[in-house]
């Protein structure tokens, strides 16, 4: 097979008994993907529409969910294709650009939840300066790069990548990831030292940050009033969700490259799709449901449809 496709095209060899259960699998990943687009275009839809959610917490909430549905849609089409199919392939160039845009989108989510994280400590530290430092043009300067930097960083990456020799046309997994280096026939450290350099810069360097945001948070709440206090839980408590549950899962997709793992294929399957499934499906559900402002006019759309 490997010989037949000439180091052209990839094979996604991460499917578990694809051919006994392909509609299965079509129906399940289907229905998720439909509630992945309608529920964050819904919230997204709602913050665009109702001018009280026009603040800066919210319009980096509507960033965050639209960054969701742009990396659903990214792979989730492949993926049911893949169902249907009797091969389970990609051609190299198209699995760069997948590998490309997933981490991009995914380290975006970082930079993403750190603005939000920053928004909440003016707002909850600095009330009286908060107008001042969190102005229209400072929002727009900060989704800006939110996207950029991460596309920046990556796109040297996508291009090295692409430029190695290639001496093993197999990935165990269900889309282009991190194993993608698994296909060099030589270990680039080049690549090794960007990688680590995009690590601390993008995604540990904005966890630092949230984290002193956040003890900065927790702490002028311990010496406020209650009201304070419920604020800050009200508004904070829905990002550190979030926060958490993805940094567990990057730091999963990157242990598994480094250290060389052999999870079980069915264990492999199941938390690489956690990477595409738990924030895009819950944080509309997080944010609809915690945010108190969001959720008033969600009731009152599903009443007036």
């Amino acid at each position: 097979m490997e010989q037949e496709l000439n180091g052209t095209y990839i094979i996604l060899g991460g499917h578990v008994e694809v051919e006994k259960y392909r509609y299965l699998y079509f129906m399940v990943v289907f229905v998720v993907y439909i509630l992945i687009i309608c529920s964050n275009s819904t919230i997204v839809y709602l913050i665009w529409k109702h001018q009280d959610l026009h603040e800066p917490m919210y319009i980096f909430i509507a960033a965050l969910l639209s960054n969701s549905v742009l990396l659903s849609n990214i792979i989730y089409p492949k993926l049911l294709i893949d169902f249907l199919s009797e091969k389970q392939i990609i051609s190299y160039e198209a699995c760069i650009v997948q590998y490309f845009m997933f981490y991009t989108l995914g380290c975006s989510e970082f930079l993403l939840l750190a603005a939000m994280a920053y928004d909440r400590y003016v707002s909850i530290c600095k009330p009286l300066q908060y107008p001042t430092i969190m102005r229209k043009k400072t929002v727009i300067i900060v989704l800006a790069l939110a996207w950029l930097l991460p596309a920046c960083h990556l796109v040297g990456f996508a291009i090295i990548s692409a430029n190695q020799k290639l001496c093993s046309f197999t990935l165990k997994v269900i889309f282009c990831n991190n194993t993608i280096y698994k296909l060099f026939c030589v270990a680039s450290k080049a690549i090794s030292v960007f990688g680590a350099f995009i690590l601390m810069n993008i995604v540990f360097f904005p966890v630092f940050f949230i984290i002193f945001t956040y003890t900065r948070i927790l702490i002028i709440c311990y010496h406020s009033s209650k009201e304070v206090r419920k604020k800050a839980a009200q508004t904070c408590l829905p990002h550190l969700l979030v926060l958490i549950n993805y940094f567990v899962l990057i730091t999963y997709d990157v242990i598994t490259v480094r250290l060389e793992s052999d999870f079980p294929k069915t264990t492999r399957l199941i938390m690489t799709l956690q990477l595409v499934l738990y924030n895009p499906l819950f944080n509309p559900m997080i944010y609809g449901l915690k945010m108190k402002d969001i959720s008033k006019h969600l009731k009152t759309f599903f009443r007036q449809n």
